[in-house]
C-alpha cells in the first residue's frame, strides 16, 4: 500500500496541470502584448530616422556638387547627377547608385523646389505616396528637425 500511495504522489509531482500551464500561456499572452507594440514603434522611427539622415546626406552632396557646377542638379538629371556627372566626381562617396528609402521607393527630388526652397528632397513613408501620418508619413528635406 506504501507503494502505491509513493508512485501516485510522483505523479501528481512529475507535471505541470492544466490550470498551471493556462496561467504561464495568459502571463505570456499579457506580456506580448504590452511589448510588441513597443518594438513595432521602435522600427516605425528607425525607419523615419534613417530616411532623415539619407536626406541629410543628399544636402551636403548636393552642395558640394554646387559648389563645383555652380548649379544644382536639375529634376531631369535627378539625384542620379550626384553619382553620374560630367566631371566624374562621386558625391555619394563609395556607392554606385542612389539608395532607395528604406521603405524601397526612390526618393523624389526637385529642382528647384516648392517655397522659394533651391530644391526638395522627399521620401513618401511606408505607404510610397504623398501625405500620410505615422509610419506613412513624408519624410522632407525641408522639415527634417521638426519631424
Amino acid at each position: 500500500m506504501h507503494n502505491n500511495h509513493t508512485a501516485k504522489r510522483r505523479r501528481n509531482e512529475a507535471g505541470f496541470t492544466l490550470i498551471e500551464l493556462m496561467v504561464v500561456i495568459v502571463i505570456i499572452g499579457m506580456l506580448a502584448a504590452i511589448v510588441v507594440p513597443r518594438f513595432m514603434g521602435s522600427a516605425e522611427k528607425a525607419a523615419q530616422t534613417a530616411a532623415r539622415a539619407q536626406i541629410s546626406s543628399f544636402k551636403t552632396a548636393l552642395q558640394l556638387y554646387k559648389l563645383d557646377n555652380v548649379r544644382y542638379p536639375t529634376t531631369a538629371e535627378g539625384l542620379d547627377a550626384l553619382i553620374k556627372n560630367a566631371s566624374g566626381k562621386n558625391y555619394l562617396s563609395d556607392v554606385e547608385t542612389v539608395p532607395k528609402d528604406p521603405w524601397g521607393n526612390a526618393f523624389q527630388y526637385k529642382c528647384p523646389g516648392d517655397n522659394g526652397r533651391d530644391f526638395d528632397i522627399v521620401a513618401f513613408g511606408a505607404d510610397g505616396a504623398a501625405g500620410g501620418e505615422g509610419e506613412n508619413a513624408d519624410v522632407q528635406s525641408w522639415n527634417l528637425q521638426r519631424q
